[in-house]
């Protein structure tokens, strides 16, 4: 089984829309997959008990069970403040390791000081396992975004997307949906900025 973890320390950074709505491309390719909630308002949880049966099934990973080979994909949903022995205990878990930062000052110092701690970790510095940078709510032409931007650039990382700020997460995720559930024409110009994050997510070295 593979796994994925969706991390940033800074609360409201996007993770939980990034988790589920990787948890959806995946499903919809037919893999099966399991969602670990590990934040405290089990946002993801949520999302998964209003998520329609007719559409491609996603399963839940309570923390408790452990780690279990009844999938391909797990995909974890971390809490705000994730750091020290409970950091450790996650990586331990993963193959790979995406960061979502919002275009805010706040966001950027968290994510900074974050990213470092993860390039100090010794799988990470081996190569076992693989961190990339997704710039979320990149509303364009904005100060925000433009920073955010720059910031980015600076990293030795892969950029996997570029998430424009759009209602269509939204509504989504109010009918237990992600875009990869909606109709093309109505997804169609953010599926587009997905394509190089589902590249890498899939195909991306593992060894």
């Amino acid at each position: 089984m593979r796994a994925i973890l969706i991390a940033n320390p800074k609360g409201g950074s996007g993770k939980t829309t990034l988790s589920t709505n990787i948890a959806g491309y995946l499903a919809a390719r037919g893999q099966r997959v399991l969602m670990l909630d590990l934040d405290r308002q089990k946002s993801a949880e949520q999302w998964l008990a209003s998520r329609p049966s007719i559409l491609p099934k996603i399963g839940v990973l309570r923390a408790a069970a452990g780690k279990s080979t009844e999938a391909d994909w797990l995909v974890i949903d971390s809490p705000a403040g994730l750091h020290g022995k409970n950091l450790e205990h996650a990586l331990k878990l993963v193959h790979k390791v995406i960061v979502p930062i919002a275009p805010s000052l706040f966001d950027i110092q968290a994510s900074r000081e974050f990213l470092e701690t993860l390039s100090q970790e010794k799988a990470v510095r081996k190569g076992k396992i693989f961190v990339g940078v997704v710039g979320m709510r990149m509303a364009p032409r904005t100060r925000a975004a433009i920073t955010l931007e720059q910031f980015i650039a600076g990293l030795d990382l892969p950029v996997l997307a570029y998430l424009r700020e759009t209602q269509a997460y939204v509504n989504a995720a109010f009918e237990g949906k992600t875009l990869f559930d909606l109709p093309h024409h109505l997804a169609e110009r953010e599926l587009e900025q997905w394509a190089y994050l589902l590249n890498w997510l899939e195909h991306a070295t593992d060894d």
